[in-house]
């Protein structure tokens, strides 16, 4: 009874000398993977955005591009990191398509969702040495060509799956040149090294220089901001394609830090800078909160899982 009393004592003395209590969070620097090389639009869109969820957090908001397996080494990081709060990932839509090709063993699955950030339209872009000046002197050429046209891609990721749907649907062959992230695939379609690639409208001031051309656009209408480019669906093709962008944290995060990770992830969406930011990127906000994102993941797993199997490329 006697030491009861005194813990209680010690207790209320600590309270009366006003000694730090339990730490809240965030109270350090917080890490977020990238898996894909910095100068790419994945690294880009969340580089624009980590300055401001550290405004509104009051903690650094650090940056690790760990690239490699087509963005699995980075999803792997993520997943192995202690689940506290002080590791969120920078998920693209890309998990869905290395689980579903048997790349890793890692899917969304393995992470709690925080937001869905921003949405990029998908372009089908050629290197100016090509000779196609449109869609139809394209199509044809690669009709007559099966396997010859070389597409630059990160393989099982979107700049692979967008123009494998392409093939399938119309009916082409293309032979795939694997990099890891978009920055090496740039490098690669600028100087002619391969033939396409899948792009957004970031590159569009590179299409006005002459350095690139646009020969497609994966959107229901035409873009404002390239009305010559049609839409694979005017075009007869009924492919939609975006690549969608979120930030999760490892399974087991505290609700508590979860729930601050998400109000921040609100805030820093709705500032005029990210929105300015990602329009520089062909990117559009497109935020949902925590519980909205997760039941759009489920959905959009569905349906990856059915392109996937659709393409042959199913794996799991």
């Amino acid at each position: 009874m006697k030491k009861l009393c005194f813990l209680v004592a010690t207790m209320l003395l600590c309270a009366s000398l006003g000694l730090p209590a339990r730490a809240q969070y965030p109270d350090r620097a917080i890490k977020m993977i990238v898996p894909f090389p910095a100068g790419g639009t994945t690294d880009n869109i969340f580089r624009a955005l980590a300055p401001l969820l550290q405004k509104h957090l009051g903690r650094s908001v650090v940056i690790a591009n760990i690239a490699g397996g087509s963005g699995t080494d980075g999803a792997r990081e993520a997943r192995g990191s202690a689940a506290d709060g002080y590791t969120i990932f920078a998920m693209p839509d890309y998990i869905h398509f290395v689980y579903y090709s048997g790349l890793t063993d890692i899917s969304y699955k393995d992470f709690e969702p925080i937001c869905l950030v921003a949405a990029t339209a998908s372009v089908l872009a050629a290197s100016p040495k090509t000779p196609w000046k449109d869609w139809p002197e394209f199509l044809a050429d690669a009709r007559k060509r099966p396997g010859e046209i070389t597409v630059g891609a990160a393989m099982s990721t979107n700049s692979h799956i967008f123009p494998a749907t392409i093939e399938k649907k119309a009916g082409i062959k293309f032979k795939y040149v694997p990099y890891e992230g978009s920055a090496p695939r740039w490098t690669a379609i600028l100087d002619g090294q391969v033939d396409l690639t899948d792009s957004n409208l970031t590159e569009k001031s590179k299409v006005d220089a002459g350095q690139l051309k646009f020969l497609v656009i994966a959107t229901e209408q035409r873009d404002p901001e390239i009305p010559n480019v049609p839409t694979l669906k005017e075009l007869g093709f009924d492919i939609v394609k975006r690549v969608e962008r979120g930030l999760v944290v490892p399974k087991g995060t505290p609700a508590p830090a979860r729930a601050k990770l998400v109000e921040a992830c609100s805030r820093a969406t709705s500032e005029p800078a990210f929105k300015e930011a990602t329009k520089l990127y062909g990117t559009r906000v497109t935020f949902l909160d925590d519980k909205m994102y997760a039941a759009y993941l489920d959905k959009i797993d569905g349906e990856y899982k059915a392109i996937m199997t659709d393409l042959g490329l199913l794996k799991k």
